[in-house]
């Protein structure tokens, strides 16, 4: 979520009013913003995502509830020390959290382990360990249009009645402490991107999040108007009606399991019943194609911790087994790839199956990602039940990342065409027409560098490197993920390192290259890339031969309040994904709306920029999906590009040999190994291609006129994707509800 003082000051329409009342005051509203923590409660631009969502949501004034948990200590702070990654704990709620509402009269109670017994009524899940969630409300405003909607989040908390045992044995001091281990469900938040981590406490967090939400949900539909007027079991026909659950990847996908259960062993209804409501009711958003991020969960653990769940996808998987052989008679290969339970090596359930089966919708996050999910990852499912698969193209909020990060820019574009495309993000087609009109670049441009040259002062603050602020500020910031090949930009630094020092008299464009992200701390190919990259910012940042033509710095700490000051500042935004690998990307949109350009692949979202702007307007390069399946089929072999480019050779040779760890010769060893021996993303393929385009880049940032233009036909072309207009297609093509575009007048319109 980040921070939440300033983005709610302009919801409400009130920033300039407080601004004007601190200043009277004697004081900074600047320097009171930087006092309150980011809450960094999601992994990615996955969970930033959902923060996106849910002001979009308030301001198209659906009445929505965003869900997850309140973790004590939320996406580690990352530090750099001798260039190496270290995690420091997140504690966000040292000084408490001011936006936060305890709920403790909505408790629910949340149960682990046991076993099921039959009984006359039915299957009772009984012996179980009682753990409470309890809620604090966050209030998420909606621009303009006083509507404010709520983020409820779960914090674990233990039950009053201690383990009898330990008190039968005098042993009151351990049943106290014991309580801590019920707590530690909301602890820590499991900070992997794009990788499935298969431990008991993170399935914990998942079940204790669902079986939360889906009690409160209910508990609100009965009690809402419409609950009440009939009886329950009749009520509960109307639940798909009235209540929409989508379900954000196959985290929550517990969910499904879990209303099964709630509608058949509490409300007493039959399997086909309840079985319709929880598939009207869901829906399933997949985020992504890595085969290692899929969640597949051991039976083995789902019995141990939710005994009653894992009978429930048992049948599930029955039923749906059956319905596959009907429609595939004989195809007995294609069932067990489309089972639930994956049998080898050990007994699993695919979360995805799970999710898609007991879902209304299925949808990607790009155009390009959704086909793939028909065609290759979800291919029997979709010629099972093509009905079921969308496509949602993400989108950003243009409340934060717009008017709130780049105030300058709101302004220079509100004076062209008004204040509506703060809430309407196509208007701002309408800037085409100055796309050449010199005035208007030159005030583009103005707000560009007065960005650059705040961004260049803290990171002289920050890392005492010397920015030369009329360089071309090209910038990566993302998960760190050798999908996401910030190896590859760091090929292009040594290249162009090594150019300079060949030829020191040459005309250069001057660069300066910044990286930021943080590293799963257990991944260690990615721990090592952000210390090649510091090692080689070393090497080039304090070479008296290359001056200010080229630096090379990685940003420490990323996150949204430091995406806040990058975005409008940056000239380049990377976007170099293997093509088929990136299901949208975020951050892509977020430049292009700041008027940054993108050198990137035709891959996730970029696709559909490319679409928008023209791809006379972008930097695109490298293979595209069948390029890149064509190769995999042929066979890759790396060293092939390796012994045919002679800079490719010479950089790969430096990171081996130790040119940039003088001191540990065999530091980087492993890092050329990935490239040569076990790349999967196909770095070197792609190396040739991308290097030419950034000549192209070089070429356009000379001719600053020619890049101003650019730049406004990106700006231009960013309506498309507001989170407005994603939440819209969900809201019509999956919820069944109408959004609310009329609004009350701008709070912009008055000062009073």
């Amino acid at each position: 979520m980040g921070r939440s003082l300033t983005n709610t000051m302009i919801n409400l329409g009130i920033q300039g009013a407080c601004d004007e009342a601190m200043y009277q005051l004697g004081l900074d509203i600047e320097e009171m913003e930087n006092n309150e923590e980011d809450a960094g409660l999601g992994n990615g631009g996955l969970g930033r995502l959902a923060a996106c969502f849910l002001d979009s949501m308030a301001t198209l004034g659906l009445a929505a509830y965003g869900y997850g948990i309140r973790y004590e200590y939320g996406i580690f702070a990352q530090k750099i020390q001798n260039g190496e990654q270290i995690e420091k704990p997140d504690d966000w709620l040292r000084y408490g959290n001011p936006w936060e509402k305890a709920r403790p009269e909505y408790m629910i109670p949340v149960h682990f382990y046991g076993r099921v017994i039959d009984t006359p009524e039915g299957k009772k899940w009984v012996d179980t360990q009682l753990v409470y969630a309890m809620p604090y409300d966050n209030p998420v405003p909606g621009y303009g249009n006083n509507v404010v909607n709520t983020l409820r989040l779960w914090s674990a908390k233990s039950p009053i009645e201690f383990n009898l045992k330990f008190f039968n044995d005098g042993d009151y001091i351990q049943a106290v402490l014991d309580r801590n281990l019920a707590e530690n469900i909301s602890r820590v938040l499991y900070p992997n991107d794009n990788f499935f981590e298969g431990k008991e406490l993170r399935l914990k967090q998942e079940y204790f999040m669902c079986a939360a939400t889906l009690q409160d949900i209910i508990r609100r539909y009965k009690s809402s108007k419409f609950g009440c007027r009939e009886a329950v079991r009749k009520s509960m026909d109307h639940f798909p009606d009235k209540v929409a659950i989508q379900l954000n990847d196959t985290h929550p996908s517990l969910a499904i399991p879990e209303l099964m259960r709630i509608l058949l062993d509490v409300e007493g209804l039959p399997w086909e019943k309840a079985w319709d409501i929880t598939v009207r009711a869901c829906a399933y958003t997949n985020h992504t194609v890595l085969p290692e991020a899929l969640e597949r969960w051991p039976v083995s653990l789902l019995e141990f911790i939710l005994p009653r769940h894992m009978q429930i996808i048992y049948h599930i998987n029955f039923l749906h087994l059956e319905n596959v052989k009907q429609k595939f008679p004989d195809d007995i290969d294609r069932m067990r790839r489309m089972s639930l339970i994956e049998e080898s090596p050990e007994k699993k359930v695919n979360m995805a199956h799970l999710s898609i089966v007991g879902s209304h919708a299925v949808n990607g996050v790009a155009q390009i990602h959704s086909d793939i999910l028909k065609t290759e990852v979800f291919k029997d499912f979709y010629e099972l039940a093509p009905e079921k698969f969308q496509n949602k193209t993400n989108g950003i909020t243009p409340r934060r990342w717009l008017m709130l990060c780049n105030p300058g820019l709101s302004d220079v574009i509100s004076e062209k065409i008004g204040e509506d495309w703060v809430v309407h993000l196509e208007q701002l087609h309408q800037l085409k027409q100055w796309a050449k009109d010199p005035a208007f670049q030159r005030a583009v441009m103005k707000v560009k560098q007065e960005n650059k040259l705040k961004l260049a002062q803290i990171l002289e603050h920050d890392y005492g490197v010397e920015i030369n602020p009329a360089s071309m500020f090209d910038i990566q910031v993302k998960r760190i993920h050798e999908y996401k090949r910030q190896l590859l930009n760091c090929l292009h630094v040594i290249t162009m390192y090594n150019r300079i020092k060949k030829n020191p008299n040459a005309k250069f464009v001057p660069r300066t290259v910044m990286i930021g992200g943080k590293a799963a701390p257990g991944y260690h190919i990615a721990k090592k890339i952000i210390k090649l990259i510091c090692a080689v910012g070393a090497v080039v940042n304090n070479d008296p031969v290359v001056g200010g033509r080229l630096k090379l710095i990685f940003l420490e700490n990323y996150r949204v309040t430091l995406a806040e000051k990058i975005m409008p500042a940056a000239d380049l935004s990377q976007q170099i994904s293997t093509a088929g690998t990136e299901a949208s990307g975020t951050g892509n949109m977020k430049f292009m709306l700041n008027g940054a350009l993108t050198i990137g692949t035709m891959d996730g979202a970029n696709v559909e920029m490319a679409e928008e702007m023209g791809a006379e307007n972008m930097f695109i390069f490298g293979m595209r999906v069948d390029e890149v399946e064509e190769l995999k089929r042929k066979g890759y072999n790396a060293y092939s590009y390796y012994d045919s480019n002679i800079e490719l050779k010479q950089c790969i040779d430096e990171i081996q040999n130790g040119f940039f760890s003088p001191s540990n010769p065999d530091e980087f060893k492993d890092i050329a190994d990935v490239l040569l021996k076990y790349d999967r993303f196909y770095l070197l393929a792609d190396y040739d291609d991308y290097i030419k385009c950034q000549e192209k880049v070089n070429t356009a940032y000379a001719d600053q006129t020619k890049w101003a233009e650019m730049s406004i036909h990106n700006i231009a072309s960013s309506g498309k994707f507001s989170s407005d207009r994603t939440i819209a297609e969900y809201a019509r093509e999956i919820w069944g509800v109408e959004p609310s575009w009329q609004r009350l007048p701008s709070p912009h319109v008055s000062k009073e």
